[in-house]
């Protein structure tokens, strides 16, 4: 049940994000690989599922600036404040685990 609703949740924000380009703005192409497919990624505060799912999907944002954040249990979150312009943004995101 958690899966299907933070799937839905992740269809209808890239949805949102596409939308929110508006008829002028071509939206800009997210990509996301990284060393834990299972942290979950949350853009502008909507929580888009795991990085897996992000990887092999996508997202569409608006151009403009945008606030990306990886986290997962036990390690150091990963957040950035990114720009999307007319070229798609790839990162690559690193996840270091919190010392014991």
């Amino acid at each position: 049940m958690f899966l299907r609703r933070a799937l839905s949740t992740a269809i209808l924000a890239t949805t949102a994000f596409a939308a929110a380009c508006g008829p002028s703005m071509q939206p800009v192409k997210l990509s996301v690989k990284g060393n834990l497919p299972d942290a979950t990624v949350t853009v502008d505060d909507v929580l888009l599922g795991s990085l897996n799912y992000v990887s092999k999907h996508g997202v569409a944002l608006p151009p403009g600036k945008h606030r990306i954040t990886v986290e997962r249990v036990g390690y150091f979150p990963w957040d950035k404040l990114v720009l999307a312009t007319d070229q798609p943004l790839v990162l690559d995101i690193q996840l270091t685990p919190i010392p014991d």
